[in-house]
Formats: structure tokens, sequence, C-alpha cells
């Protein structure tokens, strides 16, 4: 697991986030409608205030004050999301705050499915392996993108009565302006996922050296919260951490709702997803680049219905539906954007002309 070994903060700011978690823990627990979920946020406030009052005492023992507590605007803007649209949909945002337990959305599986974790070596486990397909996914994902927008880019410039030679330059443009678009996005998605990643990370390894204890009860209280009986998860929080790699990993996933093993390098998932939308969008260009004259935009429709077909039925592989089934969707959803586009050319090319 790739961690930073740079001291997170000081033990001020440390206080300032743990003292804002409790109080952000109270706000969600008003407006969770789940009483499983409240009530874990509701002993994860007393977890985090009993934290902070630790660390406060640090703070004082070093010869340093405590201001008066206050949140920030940006966890009070938070808590009015929460109390309008819930904690769920603000999933996301959440582990930036020092929110733990956010796991614990998704239940432990009863013991006539999957058994609960009773050993170190199961907790944890079952959130392993997710992600394996991700990356075929996401790389089909981005030779659809590729292939509707450049498609759809051609026949809008083709509607307008344009040159060959301009279907062909607006092509040009119209992927490398998407490929480099969507590595660029690429790039800040994960580089932002890892920033906060390694952050949080490097917080809990500074915590789990100096308060094991909290960190175990606050552990104890997300498995419980997950249906794991309450002796049980204490006896499997204190055992954990004993062992501060694998706490530190479980920790990831179980209080972050992080999972170590989806985190890529920024400079893979931008070169792939550059590749990917770049091989889609370069499909229609073939006939224009052929120079097949005035046949080259029917045929890079034709091309590119071909293509969406397939994409549609590899698609059908995550979905379940049947290969004629996704194909045909796709191939709709593709033709219905070309249309689109090239109606609104052919209305901008009378228009301007």
């Amino acid at each position: 697991m790739t961690t930073t070994d740079k001291r997170p903060m000081d033990d001020r700011e440390r206080w300032q986030d743990e003292a804002q978690s409790a109080w952000l823990y109270g706000a969600l627990a008003r407006a969770e409608p789940d009483p499983r979920l409240r009530a874990l946020f509701v002993a994860l406030q007393g977890a985090s205030e009993a934290q902070s009052a630790l660390i406060a005492a640090d703070v004082r023992a070093a010869g340093g004050d405590v201001p008066a507590f206050a949140p920030s605007l940006r966890v009070r803007l938070v808590a009015s999301l929460a109390r309008t649209f819930g904690p769920r949909r603000l999933r996301a945002v959440l582990p930036a705050l020092k929110i733990r337990g956010l796991s614990a959305w998704s239940p432990l599986p009863p013991p006539t499915g999957h058994t609960l974790p009773t050993r170190v070596e199961d907790v944890g486990r079952r959130h392993g392996g997710g992600g394996k397909g991700g990356a075929l996914r996401a790389a089909v994902f981005g030779v659809n993108d590729g292939l509707v927008s450049n498609t759809s880019l051609l026949l809008g410039v083709a509607g307008a009565s344009a040159s060959p030679d301009t279907v062909l330059l607006s092509g040009l443009a119209g992927l490398l302006a998407g490929a480099f678009s969507m590595a660029a996005g690429e790039w800040v998605s994960v580089a932002s996922q890892r920033e906060l990643f390694e952050r949080q990370i490097a917080e809990e390894r500074d915590e789990l050296e100096r308060y094991p204890a909290a960190e175990a009860e606050e552990l104890a209280l997300i498995y419980i919260a997950r249906g794991l009986p309450p002796e049980e998860a204490h006896r499997v929080a204190s055992m954990l951490v004993r062992d501060p790699e694998r706490a530190l990993d479980t920790l990831a996933r179980e209080e972050l709702g992080l999972d170590p093993d989806e985190l890529g390098s920024p400079w893979r998932a931008a070169i792939s997803s550059f590749v990917a939308f770049a091989l889609g969008a370069t499909l229609p260009l073939i006939p224009l680049v052929l120079g097949a004259g005035d046949a080259a935009v029917p045929l890079a429709a034709g091309l590119a219905a071909v293509a969406l077909f397939t994409v549609g039925a590899v698609l059908s592989l995550f979905s379940g539906r049947s290969a004629w089934s996704g194909g045909l969707r796709m191939l709709g959803i593709g033709a219905a954007a070309g249309a689109a586009t090239w109606g609104a050319g052919k209305v901008f090319g009378v228009v301007t002309g």
C-alpha cells in the first residue's frame, strides 16, 4: 500500500480537524434516516470528541493553547447539503472532512451467505478484487466516447457542406482536443484521489501510533454498525491495531471507504484515456485519410456504425444484456447523436451560406 512518510499536520490542526468531524458527525446523525447509521454517527461523534480532547491535552502539555471551536464554512455547507439531500449522497466528499465509517452503508453479509469476519486475516477481504475489470470497462468506454464524439463532429461539419479536407481537419482537431481533454480529466481525478488517500493514511498512521485504543474503538463501532456482535467487533479491532500495516489497510477500507488496490498512477490513467479516446476517434477518419472522395463521409458513418455495434456488444459483458440488444442500443444512441449533429450542421450551413 502506497503511503507518505511526512507528518500530515501539527496537533492544533489535528485538533481542529477532529473537533470539526465530531460536529459534522452530529449533523449527519440528525440528517440520517437509517437508525443503524444514525446510531453509528452518534457513537463516532462521541469517539471523535474523546479523541479531540486527547489531542487538546497534548497541545496544552506542549505549552500551546486551544482556541474556542467554530466549524468552518466548508463543514457548515456540507452539513446543510446533508440535511437537504441526505448523507449518503455526499459519500464522495465526506472522507476529506475526516468522516469515518463510510463502509457502514454496505452492511456485512448475513451468516447464511458469506460469514462475518472473525479473524484479522478476514477483515476487509470482501472489498478486494472488486475493481479488477475496471480497466477494461474504462478502456471500452473511452473508445466509445471517441467514436461517438468524433463521428458526430464529422457529420456535423459534413452537414454544413464543408469540403472533405475541412471535414478531415475538423476530425483531427476533434481527436486531439477530445483525447487531451480526457487525459487531463483522468489525471486530475486520479491525482486528487491519491492525494486524499495519502493524506488520510498519513493521519491514520500517526493517530494509530499515538492513540491506538481510540482507533480500535472507532473501528469496532463501524463493525458493530455493519452487523458484527459487539464483543467480536472489539476483539477483532483490538487484534487488528497490533499489526500497523494491516491496520492501516483496513482503516483505509472500513473507516475511509477507500480501496488501496484501486488507486492507480495519474499518468497511467491519463495515457490510457488518451489512447482509448484516440483509437475510437481515429476509426471514422480512416476513409477521409485514405482519400475516398465523396464516399468518405458515408464510409466513415458506416465504419462508425459497425464499431458502435461492436462496442455495445462488448459492454453487454458488464451489463448482462444480450450482445444483440447491447449492440443495437449503442448503435441507436450513436445514430441519434450523429443525426442531430448532421442536422445542426445542415441548418448552420444554410444560415451562414
